[in-house]
């Protein structure tokens, strides 16, 4: 049997044996005939047209197939139609009287909103939804109360907890005593019933009359009844739309909602295509990277295909983003989340840096320091346009002035993998049995000019950067290498500095000049410690080096010069983009002859610059080391090396700058120091070349000013700072990596450098001149030799972990 109910003006058809399933099919075209004939009455009165819908049955046929008459149906509607519009006359003329003391909201059609928003009062046995976090709304059964204000409610999920009045966002009408381990039947049958395409079809029909709506009165339009379960579903429709319905008024778990103006929906509906669409290809994108996951190593895109789309770079750029903690917007950083969440990964910076590994968008081995610090790893095309501009136009402001010395023999040694060359020594014995020496730097300055386009560049990068992996030079590549660096056999520009020693070591002479040389001999450390060694009668020059290499380090050791010589690793990776790259290994002795000799030379020069600064009162970046008052016979019971080293290394103090005269640097053992001898490497040594070639150019303007020069140095030598960092950390992280390659239980022999706590002492590893910790037997001491195995070492995670060999 069918039944018809007249709701505020709407019509329903409901059949009598369909329980509380969803209404049956109407006849919008056989309704919108009496529209035709009692428009004008309808409208008059206020009253809205029947709400037209369709179902999954058609209209006619009840459970068990028999067909209804449509005039039968058209019959009932007029009825019921007509007993509405007497009801009506009855009621016209009535007024609705209201205290003046009292506040009373009406819709368009005269209803009290007050009257639909009083909340139930809260009781034992009731159905209510709560909000349970910003992302979860619950549906639980009230248990008792929690205080004063508070309940005890089981959820969903078979859980009690205590919730404020404020948390309910609604309240189930018609239930009493529901029995809590039914409330998962009931979201079952709830989720049953829900479709949100009701909710069109009640829109469509409201926004006529633009009538507002509680849950209670769409669950009659749209499903035929308000029992509780289309209650809920009818409030679970409303809450969770964002298209056709707005909240019109909210008073505690009460809400009446006001259909939209079509273009807002249009605009809504619009928006929400774009979301699908993002949403679909969003989830393509998550497809990509979870296929890119399971791939082997060699089958995962390069980097440069997963950028070659606009869209999939945005999201790996938000990954990236994350992984170093620079997200340059809120929006960027939940897209990351999004994605880690997608993958069933945690929304951690350590998370977004694997997964960008896994799917082959980083190498293995990524530089993730490097990434943090975002340090410039190539030149800009307008710098390296300038950079051959200044190769093929500029001229040598100097060239009248610089003095010939390509008579010298030159000797430029440094490590074998240096790209470009700063500096070179010549030597000679004079007649009256002094030795004269020349240290020639590269002169960067010939070409680049403070303050242009190249130099500004190099200034804000402050130094090159030379990693295990790669090398970040200061300058283009092309200029540095083919016109400042030093190259054998070839015409070279320099500014030479020449010294002539005192049987003691002491300066007598000195002289800084432009010049131009020819490199002789382009020497590894290696391969000059190897000449010197051999003591060949043809390399006599060679021999003076040492041989003044001995007397400066005596003459400054008497000065109060503290030895600090220790053991240094140098690390080459040859293609370090593949999941297991060669690693070259290098440890060197600092007290190595040729190393030695290097170093002296460097501070001898150093020493001049900062004594020709101080004689014609230029603004340079003096550096200086106060004595630290320290007793090198304190140490003198530890074994000379790395071991003293590290003990004296320990209480010296920092170094200090000064940018108008020198100051004594007391663990060098000389008056001043200015650094000059890496002019292509290090700024402030570009800096200083500036200043001493604009004296000998013949006057006193230089380009910068003592104060200029402190606020220089104060950018660089943060930029350095942060390079400093950067090189340790990828030199550990491949000694570490190197470690764990070698053969399981291999021994390495180990110095103790000093106790850390208890017997947790800081260990040198003397095959790889690495510090690590571990815990040694009682009886062993500074200095003490002891043998290490690996345990564990985990590059990633700055893991090493050594166990002593008893």
């Amino acid at each position: 049997m069918m039944t018809m109910r007249a709701i505020n003006g709407c019509s329903i058809f409901r059949s009598a044996t369909s329980g509380g399933g969803p209404p049956v099919s109407l006849f919008r075209h056989r309704i919108q005939r009496l529209r035709a004939s009692h428009l004008r009455e309808f409208s008059k009165l206020g009253l809205g047209f029947p709400l037209l819908r369709s179902n999954k049955r058609f209209l006619g046929q009840t459970s068990g197939g028999d067909a209804l008459s449509c005039s039968s149906c058209i019959h009932s509607l007029v009825e019921s139609v007509s007993e509405e519009l007497e009801s009506i006359r009855r009621r016209k003329g009535s007024r609705i009287i209201v205290r003046a003391s009292v506040k009373v909201k009406l819709t368009s059609y005269g209803e009290v909103l007050e009257d639909k928003l009083v909340n139930q009062e809260l009781e034992a046995g009731l159905l209510l939804e709560f909000k349970k976090d910003a992302e979860r709304v619950l549906l639980a059964v009230a248990h008792r109360r929690d205080g004063k204000k508070n309940w005890m409610v089981f959820d969903q999920n078979g859980v009690s907890c205590s919730i404020k009045p404020q948390q309910i966002t609604y309240i189930v009408p018609g239930v009493h005593n529901f029995d809590h381990t039914e409330l998962t039947d009931f979201l079952q049958r709830a989720q049953d019933n829900l479709d949100p395409q009701l909710l069109e079809f009640a829109w469509n029909e409201l926004l006529e009359k633009n009538k507002p709506v509680t849950p209670e009165e769409l669950a009659e339009i749209i499903y035929g009844r308000s029992d509780p379960l289309e209650s809920y579903c009818a409030h679970f429709l409303l809450s969770k739309d964002e298209i056709y319905f707005s909240v019109m008024e909210s008073k505690g778990s009460r809400s009446i909602y006001s259909p939209r103006r079509t273009e807002q929906v249009e605009e809504l509906l619009r928006k929400q295509r774009v979301k699908e669409a993002e949403e679909s290809e969003f989830q393509e994108f998550i497809h990509l990277l979870k296929s890119a996951k399971k791939a082997p190593s060699h089958a995962k895109p390069p980097k440069s295909l997963w950028l070659a789309d606009d869209k999939v770079r945005d999201k790996f750029g938000s990954l990236e983003a994350y992984a170093i903690d620079a997200w340059a917007s809120i929006d960027q950083r939940k897209l990351a989340g999004m994605i880690l969440k997608s993958m069933g990964l945690q929304k951690t910076a350590a998370s977004a840096l694997n997964l960008l590994i896994d799917v082959g968008y980083f190498p293995v081995h990524v530089n993730f320091d490097l990434l943090k610090l975002n340090l410039p790893t190539h030149h800009s095309e307008a710098i390296i346009d300038a950079a051959e501009v200044l190769l093929s136009e500029s001229s040598d402001l100097d060239a009248v002035r610089r003095i010939d010395l390509t008579h010298l023999k030159v000797y430029a040694i440094d490590v074998d993998e240096a790209d470009e060359l700063d500096d070179a020594l010549s030597a000679t014995r004079l007649q009256d049995g002094r030795i004269k020496i020349w240290i020639h730097v590269a002169d960067p300055a010939r070409y680049v000019t403070p303050g242009s386009k190249v130099d500004r560049e190099a200034r804000r990068r402050g130094t090159s950067v030379f990693l295990p992996t790669a090398t970040y030079p200061m300058f283009p590549d092309k200029l540095a290498m083919e016109g400042m660096s030093l190259r054998q056999g070839e015409i070279c520009n320099a500014v030479s500095v020449s010294v002539v020693l005192r049987s003691d070591g002491s300066i007598a002479e000195y002289s800084v000049d432009n010049s131009i040389i020819r490199p002789t001999y382009m020497l590894t450390y290696e391969s000059a410690s190897e000449l010197l060694h051999l003591n060949l009668e043809e390399e006599v020059e060679l021999k003076l080096l040492s041989e003044a290499t001995f007397l400066r380090s005596q003459w400054r050791r008497e000065q109060g010069a503290v030895d600090t010589t220790t053991l240094e690793t140098r690390i080459k990776v040859v293609n370090p983009e593949d999941p297991e790259p060669l690693i070259n290994l290098y440890v060197e002795n600092q007290a190595d002859r040729a190393m030695r000799l290097v170093f002296e030379m460097m501070i001898l020069c150093g020493e001049v610059i900062a004594t020709f600064g101080s004689q014609h009162n230029i603004p340079l970046p003096y550096r200086g080391q106060p004595q630290s008052n320290i007793d090198v016979s304190a140490f003198a019971h530890l074994p000379e090396g790395p071991v003293r080293s590290s003990s004296i290394v320990k209480v010296m103090r920092a170094a200090e700058m000064n940018f108008r005269c020198p100051v004594r640097h007391g663990v060098l053992g000389i008056p001043g120091y200015v650094q000059f001898t890496s002019p292509i490497r290090r700024y402030m040594d570009l800096a200083a070349h500036y200043q001493i070639k604009a004296f000998l150019r013949g006057g006193d303007n230089f380009p910068f000013s003592a104060g200029e020069l402190e606020g220089i140095a104060a950018s660089v030598n943060m930029q350095n700072r942060a390079v400093r960092k950067l090189c340790n950390s990828g030199l550990r992280y491949w000694v570490i990596e190197f470690l764990r390659r070698q053969q399981k239980g291999k021994k390495y022999t180990a110095l103790i450098l000093r106790f850390v706590k208890d017997r947790i002492a800081s260990l040198l590893l003397v095959e790889v001149g690495f510090q690590a910790t571990a815990w040694v037997s009682e009886g062993k001491q500074v200095g003490d030799e002891v043998e290490v195995r690996v345990v564990e070492a985990h590059p990633r995670d700055d893991i090493i972990l050594l166990k002593e060999v008893i």
